[in-house]
């Protein structure tokens, strides 16, 4: 992660001092959201939408995205590099190992549904 994004970490200390004065329905979820707003984030990607209340991101120029959306976003932006990352995960998967069509299944058993139905119609590709 850190070679791929070099500025995806947000120090503790930037964002402790902003994390007493958030509230969300899950006071854990707190420091993500302080991180996001000291790291200058768009959105927060997360499968727990509801403990991310639109409301409560709103004021801070936030969003929230389920993974499945924000994997499609990618795919939309670049299919060609988001494909071969797939293909270049697929294949390192050996035990054990997955077929393009084993591959979108265990995607669609995370949660990922419309990220699974585009692998399918890529399969060739990855």
């Amino acid at each position: 992660m850190r070679d791929a994004a070099p500025d995806w970490e947000v120090p503790e200390q930037a964002w402790m001092r902003i994390a007493p004065c958030l509230q969300l329905p899950d006071p854990d979820d707190v420091h993500v959201l302080a991180a996001a707003i000291t790291g200058h984030a768009d959105c927060i990607v997360t499968a727990n939408l509801k403990d991310f209340p639109e409301d409560a991101l709103a004021p801070f120029g936030i969003q929230v995205i389920h993974p499945d959306e924000f994997l499609i976003a990618q795919m939309d932006l670049d299919p060609l590099i988001v494909l071969a990352a797939y293909k270049e995960q697929r294949v390192r998967l050996k035990n054990p190992a997955y077929t393009p069509s084993a591959f979108a299944d265990a995607l669609e058993r995370n949660a990922l549904v419309l990220t699974a139905q585009r692998l399918r119609e890529a399969a060739a590709l990855i």
